[in-house]
C-alpha cells in the first residue's frame, strides 16, 4: 500500500473513531483530532494552559480575583485553528483545570 492509500486509511479510521459516542467524554482530544493539530501544537497548549493555571493560583493566593488578563493572555497565546470559547469549555469538560476554565467562563464576555 502507498503512502497516500495509507494515509487515506488513517483519515478514514480517524472520521469513524470521531463519531464514536465515548469521544464526547474527551471535547480537547477530538477538537485537537477535528483541527489537526501537530503533536508540538498540542504541547504547547499544554505548556500554556499550565503556566495560566499556575499564574491564577498565585493570583487566587494573593486575593486577586480579576481573571480577565489571564483570559487576554489564553486568547492571545492560543493556537490560531482553535476558537477560545469551544476550546475553554472542551477543557474544562475534559478535565483541565476546571476552576480557571470556570472562572473564564463566567467573564460577563461569555455571559452574552
Amino acid at each position: 500500500m502507498g503512502s497516500k492509500e495509507h494515509d487515506d486509511v488513517s483519515l478514514f479510521h480517524i472520521h469513524l473513531l470521531l463519531k464514536l459516542k465515548e469521544i464526547e467524554e474527551y471535547p480537547f482530544t477530538k477538537l485537537v483530532i477535528e483541527k489537526e493539530l501537530t503533536k508540538e501544537e498540542y504541547q504547547e497548549i499544554i505548556k500554556l494552559v499550565n503556566a495560566i493555571n499556575e499564574e491564577y493560583l498565585m493570583q487566587k493566593e494573593e486575593g486577586l480575583l480579576d481573571v480577565t488578563p489571564l483570559l487576554l493572555h489564553f486568547v492571545g497565546m492560543l493556537n490560531h485553528k482553535l476558537e477560545p470559547e469551544q476550546t475553554i469549555y472542551a477543557l474544562k469538560k475534559e478535565g483541565y483545570y476546571p476552576s480557571l476554565m470556570s472562572e473564564f467562563l463566567n467573564l460577563p464576555v461569555f455571559k452574552g
